[in-house]
C-alpha cells in the first residue's frame, strides 16, 4: 500500500514543482513551465488501477520534456521494487534512448537498467551495463559493488577477486575478508577434484590476505587430515582458537581425531580442559566427557557434565546426562529417562545451530555467506541454553 501511495505521489510532486515555477517566473517562464495535461491523465490512470496506461503516458511525456528524467528514474525504481521488472526495464530503456540526456543522467539510467536486469536474473546483460559504467569513469563504487554481487552469484571467484581489489584501491574499503573467502571457494573446487596442491596455494593466499581466516584453516586442516598428516592438521586446526574462538567447536572433533591417531590421549584431555577453562562450550564438555568415559568409568563423565550444567544450563548437556544416567538405571526409572531423552531430542530437532550476527538469519548448518544479508563471515555458532 505504501509503495502504491509513493507511486501516486510522483506525478503530483512533479506537478507541484511546475506550479512553484509558475508562481516565481515571468510570463514567458510561466508558459514554459505550464503543468502538462498528460500528468493528470496519467494520475487518473493510476487512481483507477491502470498502471500500464499510466506508464505509457509518462513515457510519452518524457519524449516531450527531458526535465522529467528524475521522475521517471524514480518511477522505474518503484516498479522494480514492486517486482514489476518489465515495466522498470521499459522506462529505463526509453530514458537511455533519448539523445539529449546529459552524461550524468545517462549513467544514472544505465545503473537503474542494470539493477532491473539483476532483479530479472539476466546477469549477463547486467554485467555488460555495469562494466560500461565502470569504463566511463563515473559512479565507480556502485558499479563495482553490483559487479561483485553478480560474480558471487555466478561463482566467478577470480573475477570477484579482481573487482574486490579494485574496490579497495578506488574506494579505500578493506575487502580482505571477502577476498580470503573467494580464495577459499577456489580451494574448495580444487579439493572436490582431488587437486590438493592447488587448493593449498589458494588457502595460503587466503591466509596471507586475512590472517584470521578461520575457513582457510579448517579446509587446510581437512586436507592434511585426509592425507593422514596429523601433526600438520593439528597446527591448522589449533590456530582457529587465535583467529576466532567462536569457531573453535567447528574443529574440535577433528582435533580429537588427530590426537587419537598420534596416540596422545593425555595431550587431548589437557587441551580440552584448557579450552573449556577459557571458552565454556557444551561441545567441549561433551567431548571431554566422552573421552573420560572411554578410558574410565561413568563417574568422571557424570561429574564434569553435572558441574558444567550447574553454571551453564544446556539442553544438549541435559540430554547427554540423561543418556549417562540410563546406563546406570534399570526398569521403570529407565523408561522415564527415555521419555525425558526423547523430549530433549524433540526440543533440539528444530532449533538452529547458527545465527548471522548482522541480520539474525538462523540455520542448522554453517554457511560462510549469509543467504539473507549476503555478508561473509557473520554466521556463527549459537551459544547458550539451546545452542553450543
Amino acid at each position: 500500500m505504501l509503495t502504491d501511495l509513493l507511486l501516486l505521489l510522483l506525478p503530483i510532486a512533479a506537478a507541484s514543482g511546475w506550479m512553484m515555477a509558475n508562481q516565481r517566473g515571468d510570463e514567458a517562464t510561466t508558459q514554459q513551465h505550464k503543468v502538462p495535461k498528460d500528468y493528470f491523465v496519467g494520475l487518473n490512470f493510476l487512481l483507477n488501477e491502470q498502471p500500464d496506461r499510466a506508464v505509457d503516458i509518462f513515457i510519452k511525456m518524457l519524449e516531450v520534456d527531458s526535465d522529467t528524467v528524475e521522475t521517471h528514474l524514480a518511477l522505474g525504481s518503484l516498479f522494480r521494487r514492486r517486482g514489476e521488472v518489465d515495466r522498470a526495464i521499459r522506462i529505463h530503456q526509453n530514458l537511455i534512448a533519448r539523445p539529449h540526456l546529459n552524461k550524468q543522467q545517462k549513467i544514472q539510467a544505465l545503473l537503474a537498467l542494470g539493477q532491473d536486469y539483476m532483479r530479472a536474473g539476466v546477469l549477463d546483460r547486467a554485467e555488460r551495463i555495469f562494466l560500461e559504467v565502470v569504463e566511463s569513469g563515473e559512479e565507480f563504487s556502485p558499479s563495482l559493488r553490483y559487479l561483485l554481487d553478480i560474480y558471487q552469484q555466478e561463482k566467478a571467484w577470480l573475477r570477484a577477486i579482481e573487482i574486490a581489489e579494485k574496490l579497495e584501491v578506488k574506494v579505500g574499503e578493506s575487502m580482505k575478508v571477502n577476498i580470503a573467502h573467494y580464495y577459499c571457494e577456489l580451494a574448495t573446487v580444487e579439493v572436490s577434484i582431488s587437486n590438493a596442491e592447488q587448493a593449498k596455494k589458494y588457502l595460503r593466499k587466503a591466509i596471507a590476505i586475512n590472517k584470521d581466516c578461520v575457513r582457510a584453516s579448517l579446509i587446510y586442516g581437512d586436507i592434511e587430515l585426509t592425507d593422514k598428516h596429523y601433526k600438520a592438521a593439528l597446527k591448522f586446526y589449533k590456530q582457529i582458537e587465535e583467529q576466532d574462538p567462536d569457531y573453535l567447536t567447528e574443529s574440535i572433533a577433528a582435533i580429537a581425531t588427530c590426537y587419537e591417531h598420534l596416540g596422545q590421549q593425555g595431550e587431548l584431555l589437557k587441551y580440552l580442559k584448557e579450552c573449556l577453562h577459557k571458552y565454556p562450550r557444551i561441545t567441549l564438555v561433551l567431548l571431554l566427557a566422552q573421552q573420560l568415559q572411554r578410558h574410565d568409568d561413568l563417574v568422571p563423565a557424570l561429574e564434569i557434565i553435572t558441574t558444567y550444567l550447574k553454571t551453564h544450563p544446556s539442553i544438549r548437556g541435559l540430554q547427554y546426562l540423561i543418556k549417562l544416567q540410563m546406563q546406570k538405571t534399570e526398569n521403570q526409572n529407565q523408561d522415564n529417562l527415555k521419555i525425558l531423552n526423547e523430549l530433549a531430542k524433540a526440543i533440539l530437532a528444530n532449533k538452529p545451530n547458527y545465527r548471522c550476527e548482522k541480520c539474525g538469519f538462523e540455520a542448522k548448518k554453517l554457511d560462510w555467506l549469509c543467504p539473507r544479508c549476503r555478508t561473509w563471515n557473520t554466521i556463527k555458532p549459537i551459544h547458550g541454553l539451546e545452542g553450543d
